[in-house]
């Protein structure tokens, strides 16, 4: 899945789904100061109280696994307005919205795609961007995000594609 750290995914996601809540993205920070990172959410969203209790579930978890090596600090949060687009369900969630894709390497000379998502399936997503379709491949992508726009007075409607 797209930026997400699959393995830590196949068993933190099965807990945080019997507690009602999605887990959208999980992310590893590598370096000194090393961070397991957890988006989730939920219909009605997410509140502190949901994060401190999907943390103090999965804490005990993730020490029995030993899954992640060495130290880290575990962050429980909501995904924000600018949610990161893991999976193609997430796509079709937003589909019509403005969605800001890195690409791994160029694709068609540029790695950055900023645009209208029209069309998803299960192997790609297609936005157009500067009045052009492009089929981007959920493999070969780096990250995506929702965009919300800044503009006062401008309507961020989400049309639901699933």
């Amino acid at each position: 899945m797209l930026g997400d750290a699959v393995e830590l995914r196949a068993v933190i996601e099965p807990e945080v789904e019997s507690m009602g809540f999605e887990l959208v993205l999980v992310q590893l920070t590598t370096g000194g100061n090393r961070t397991l990172r957890l988006y989730i959410d939920a219909p009605g969203g997410i509140t502190l109280d949901d994060c401190a209790m999907v943390s103090r579930r999965l804490d005990p978890l993730l020490d029995v696994e030993d899954l992640v090596q060495g130290d880290y600090a575990l962050e429980v949060s909501s995904p924000g307005i600018d949610r990161p687009l893991v999976k193609p369900e997430h796509f079709r969630k937003v589909l019509g919205a403005r969605v800001r894709v890195r690409m791994k390497t160029r694709l068609d000379g540029r790695r950055v795609f900023d645009g209208c998502l029209t069309r998803v399936n299960d192997e790609r997503a297609v936005i157009e961007v500067e009045g052009n379709d492009c089929a981007l491949p959920y493999v070969a992508m780096e990250r995506a995000n929702l965009v919300v726009s800044q503009s006062v007075g401008v309507s961020n409607e989400v049309v639901d594609g699933a």
